[in-house]
């Protein structure tokens, strides 16, 4: 495995990642929540990235990977911030976004905040606002007065030990909604979804397409894919909605 290089932010944080040169737009991988740019998604990209001649970024957010801090300490508008950063000092001109889980909400974020810079997106179970329609919503009294007093509460994971959910943040995940007002993608998009996906549902996919105004947005769901959706197939099913937008 190369060692990463790294990037220091405004914000003191030490920021990993691999960037291969090749032609645009590059492409940047967002991981999810808890993963890291080794992850078979991220990798497989990067593999078919240097086969095509294509830019290419993937990135740890701080807390995450090899990255610097602590994934406790870290929330929503953390991991925005070193995505802005990732993208403003490492890349150039059009850029492809392919955002998977909690990577797909920042993918949106990076939209809302460069809009100018986006060529297309990709998502692979987007998982927008789910601090606040997941988690809060989903929280007992008990769970709350947890949140409230102590500052933090445990939940557990099909993925991965379990999720330490800290008040801040639930209260910065509020400051970063994306479902609650107008998203503009005025862009090609390609969602993908597994309809046995545990922890985003089909219902999340839908959602996100009703709301988002763009000229061409497609949503694929795949049966009985999880929310890994790193089995053979589903790899392919990435490249190919990549390989589209590249060609919108």
């Amino acid at each position: 495995m190369a060692e990463p290089s790294y990037l220091e932010t405004a914000q003191g944080r030490r920021i990993a990642y691999h960037l291969t040169p090749g032609e645009g737009p590059c492409v940047v991988f967002l991981g999810g929540l808890k993963s890291d740019m080794e992850g078979t998604k991220a990798v497989h990209l990067e593999d078919w990235a240097i086969a095509k001649g294509r830019a290419f970024l993937r990135l740890d957010y701080s807390g995450h990977g090899q990255s610097s801090g602590s994934f406790e300490e870290g929330c929503i508008g953390d991991w925005h911030v070193d995505t802005l950063a990732a993208v403003d000092a490492l890349t150039e001109g059009p850029i492809v976004p392919v955002g998977s889980s909690m990577g797909g909400w920042q993918a949106l974020l990076l939209a809302r905040a460069r809009p100018e810079r986006l060529a297309g997106m990709v998502t692979i179970a987007a998982a927008p606002d789910f601090t606040e329609e997941g988690w809060w919503a989903g929280f007992d009294a008990t769970q709350k007065a947890q949140l409230e007093a102590q500052g933090r509460v445990e939940l557990p994971s099909d993925y991965m030990e379990p999720y330490v959910v800290t008040k801040r943040m639930i209260e910065d995940g509020r400051a970063h909604l994306v479902l609650r007002d107008p998203l503009e993608l005025p862009f090609a998009v390609r969602m993908l979804q597994g309809t046995a996906d545990t922890a985003v549902s089909v219902a999340t996919a839908t959602r996100l397409l009703e709301h988002a105004s763009s000229p061409d947005m497609q949503l694929l769901l795949v049966k009985d894919a999880d929310h890994r959706f790193s089995d053979g197939p589903c790899l392919g099913l990435i490249e190919q909605a990549v390989e589209d937008i590249l060609r919108a």
